[in-house]
């Protein structure tokens, strides 16, 4: 396979070793979390980061999309799914990965079993009213045969990041619990990942929640702003970016009528979550939330981004707020985002080509 190609492989350590100075590693979540790597590939062009091998995390129905696109980039190697409770359980986020990776023929990708509560306890928020009760739209597929990891997510996370340090960036798309852990668990991972991708919050801009909060920070406040104080190499994108991207009906049939491997299955999937969007928000299709995230991490040149220290409310009414210091003054004083390492913001996107991106791996055979 040419060097400038992602490997979709299994992980295997000569593959591993082989450009070990160059390369790069993702994690993700359910999935939540997944973890790549780079093969010395230039950063920006037709990929940000080719060559990457990836863990992904939670699994409900835009993440399943997001799955299989990963699924279906030739320069992506998917080495393991981290699921967390959100719009499921995570318990329930772990079968569907599983399911997840059976339906897409990689029936061997590990998927490792998160937090079953956010950081501070107590019962987590499962929003399944937007994805159904099975989290892929109520279409009740018959339960996987494959097994979870025996490792928990947090040390799934901290094993490869320790194992290749400098080498794994990760994708997360549900509330920062694991990740926080992993954090906790090793001192030297926010020194050892490479980049940290992650859909959440809203900046400047009301939440889905409540108009302070975005469901994935809302879901663990206190476990997103240790990530984001943490001093890795963070990208956020919130729903201020990811919903601005959207499929129309239109889009839908024409996805339907494709030749897309998965895009039947996708489909059926996405009524539930069509309908509620409808009922909700007076659209009349999907966000896509998680596969715009995505493309954030395999195409940032379709967006710009901004840095600034951004701290989590975890008290009061606003809990879940995203607060952003975009370092526009000078304070004379020393406040809550004194002393942290900026992160970058997704702060526009070129919404056809995202769309374009999202319906060419789609609509793959």
């Amino acid at each position: 396979m040419p060097e400038n190609r992602w490997r979709t492989a299994g992980i295997t350590r000569p593959l591993l070793d082989r450009r070990r100075s160059s390369s790069t590693r993702i994690q993700g979540s359910y999935a939540s979390v997944w973890v790549g790597r780079h093969l010395g590939m230039p950063r920006y062009g037709a990929y940000t980061d080719l060559n990457l091998s990836f863990i992904f995390v939670p699994i409900w129905y835009d993440d399943s999309m997001t799955i299989m696109m990963a699924f279906q980039t030739p320069e992506i190697e998917v080495l393991g799914l981290t699921t967390i409770f959100g719009n499921v359980s995570t318990e329930d986020a772990t079968r569907n990965a599983l399911l997840l990776c059976e339906i897409a023929g990689r029936p061997n990708v590990l998927v490792a079993e998160g937090s079953h509560e956010p950081l501070k306890g107590g019962k987590p928020r499962v929003a399944d009213f937007v994805h159904g009760s099975d989290g892929l739209g109520n279409i009740f597929h018959p339960p996987p045969a494959g097994k979870k990891s025996e490792k928990s997510a947090s040390e799934f996370l901290v094993e490869k990041v320790s194992q290749y340090p400098g080498d794994v960036s990760i994708l997360a798309l549900g509330p920062l619990t694991n990740l926080a852990l992993a954090i906790k668990r090793d001192s030297s991972f926010a020194r050892k990942v490479k980049r940290v991708v992650i859909l959440g919050g809203a900046f400047f801009a009301s939440g889905n929640v409540n108009p302070a909060a975005e469901a994935n920070i809302y879901g663990d406040p206190e476990a997103a702003d240790i990530v984001f104080t943490c001093g890795a190499d963070i990208v956020v994108v919130g729903i201020n970016i990811t919903t601005q991207v959207r499929f129309t009906d239109e889009d839908l049939s024409e996805l339907r009528n494709s030749k897309g491997r998965h895009t039947q299955f996708i489909c059926n999937m996405c009524k539930f979550y069509r309908d509620w969007h409808v009922k909700s928000d007076g659209v009349y299709g999907i966000f896509l939330h998680d596969p715009v995230s995505f493309a954030a991490l395999v195409r940032s040149d379709l967006f710009t981004f901004r840095k600034g220290v951004v701290r989590v409310e975890t008290q009061g009414i606003c809990v879940g707020h995203t607060l952003m210091d975009q370092g526009l003054k000078k304070w004379n004083t020393m406040n809550p985002w004194s002393g942290y390492s900026p992160i970058s913001v997704a702060w526009t996107v070129d919404v056809p080509g995202v769309l374009a991106f999202i319906k060419e791996l789609l609509m793959k055979p």
